[in-house]
């Protein structure tokens, strides 16, 4: 088995795959809270036609956005494509082995979010996985061109 190098900057090929083949997200740290990053990404992803399932263990945390708040990812009732991770590091090894057993098929670990261990047991159990990038951004990376001719 081929591990990938997370270290390394991901292939233009391999995040555009996994971007234009999955089509439900289930997001871990959601946050209803309108200034935080979290909800930021939600909300584009969203409107870009992804269907996203926000997890947030929250008590009385019901929606966000409109759209029906899981406490866990076991508790999720429907498929889920890609598991992204809002959540410290330190949290991603559990948040991996739920994502392998509600066989999602891609990992995504947001900026700042990595753990190796983590990332071996995914491609282990046949997930792709993405660490420390956000996949909003990915999503509108290959239309961004830097204006040099603009003047400072």
């Amino acid at each position: 088995m081929i591990f990938m190098n997370h270290n390394e900057p991901y292939d233009d090929e391999y995040l555009q795959g996994i971007l234009s083949s999955i089509k439900t997200i289930a997001m871990v740290g959601a946050s209803p809270d309108k200034t935080k990053f979290s909800y930021g990404v939600l909300r584009v992803l969203s409107e870009t036609g992804y269907d996203m399932i926000p997890v947030n263990p929250r008590p009385n945390l019901q929606e966000i956005r409109n759209l029906r708040v899981y406490p866990s990812l076991k508790a999720i009732d429907r498929p889920v494509d890609m598991v992204e991770v809002f959540r410290k590091s330190d949290d991603l090894y559990k948040i991996t082995e739920e994502a392998i057993a509600i066989n999602a098929k891609v990992l995504w670990a947001q900026i700042g979010v990595i753990d190796h261990d983590a990332a071996k047991l995914a491609e282990e159990a046949g997930l792709k996985v993405v660490m420390n990038r956000c996949p909003k951004i990915e999503l509108f990376r290959p239309f961004w061109k830097p204006r040099l001719d603009l003047k400072i």
